[in-house]
């Protein structure tokens, strides 16, 4: 026997041999072999789709976050114009307020000048008064320790009480 020419036996036997191993494996083998490398197909494709739904939800999430942020700084300008707003308006009314108080301050002061200078008026016109009757009595005293004087003054008086 030759091995380079197989004879009609071996080729026959070895044919039924490769027959009844495809028969087995795509009994057996076959379907599992395919059945897993389908599942691993689909698990390739979820997986993908996964990945792919994922970065959707990446890029939504950046687009939120790109959006929460602008409306974060826009709100946060707002406050900022509000307080300075309420600052410019508290420091107006202070403003407002010490005018207010200063002259209402000018004008009890000038109030006070006012009312000391009429009291100081009245003082110095009773002390006036004072020294005018004192005045008057040493004049009047000096008028009257003479007789003649003294008669002279009655009748001027009486003179002057009659014309009145």
């Amino acid at each position: 026997m030759d091995l380079i020419t197989p004879g009609i036996g071996l080729v026959f036997w070895t044919a039924v041999t490769f027959l009844i191993l495809l028969f087995i494996l795509r009994k057996f083998a076959w379907k599992p072999i395919l059945g897993a490398v389908s599942d691993r197909e689909e698990g390739i494709k979820d997986a993908l789709a996964s990945a792919e739904k994922a970065r959707l939800e990446m890029q939504n999430l950046q687009a939120d976050n790109e959006r929460i942020l602008k409306e974060a700084r826009v709100e946060r300008e707002t406050m900022l114009k509000e307080a300075r707003e309420i600052k410019a308006k508290m420091i107006a009314d202070a403003k407002e307020e010490a005018q207010a108080q200063a002259s209402k301050m000018i004008e009890q002061a000038q109030t006070a000048i006012e009312s000391e200078k009429k009291s100081a008026m009245a003082e110095l016109k009773n002390h006036v008064a004072g020294l005018s009757v004192e005045i008057a009595e040493k004049v009047v005293r000096d008028e009257l320790s003479n007789k003649d004087k003294q008669l002279k003054l009655v009748e001027t008086m009486l003179g002057e009480a009659t014309l009145n």
